[in-house]
């Protein structure tokens, strides 16, 4: 399976018994959990973890989701999700994944995340300091 950027964050998911609904395939919601959950892990791997971003008096925040669902994924599935930043601006930056099945690569979801840069005091969005624009530039990824 060719990843759908340079060099995305990856993160492996085996579909547990507790990410099923009622309709028997994984939910919508543990979709957008496993996305938001790896734009965490990707940020943490790049240096900004929470505790950084206190440091720094700064957070991303979700502002919007998106999500497109092309097929269900079961139990026992093994993933593959890819998720990368494609866009950003003073103190906004767009996050982009893809979630597919490893044994026939079939997409199972697309998503797009718009977050922002929020003072950690205030709440109010602010201009992301250099090592934050930095880290999520996505000309290290596409």
């Amino acid at each position: 399976m060719t990843p759908p950027v340079r060099s995305p964050f990856v993160r492996e998911i085996t579909v547990a018994a507790d990410a099923i609904d009622a309709q028997g395939h994984v939910s919508n919601v543990k979709v957008l959990e496993w996305m938001n959950e790896a734009a965490i892990a990707h940020s943490t791997e790049l240096g900004l973890d929470v505790a950084r971003y206190q440091q720094i008096r700064g957070i991303f925040v979700v502002r919007r989701h998106e999500l497109d669902y092309h097929a269900s994924a079961f139990q026992g599935d093994e993933l593959v999700l890819y998720t990368w930043p494609s866009e950003r601006k003073r103190s906004t930056a767009e996050r982009k994944h893809e979630l597919y099945r490893k044994g026939d690569g079939v997409l199972i979801a697309r998503g797009l995340n718009l977050w922002a840069y929020v003072d950690t005091e205030t709440g109010r969005p602010k201009r992301m300091p250099p090592e934050v624009a930095e880290a999520f530039d996505p000309a290290q990824f596409v």
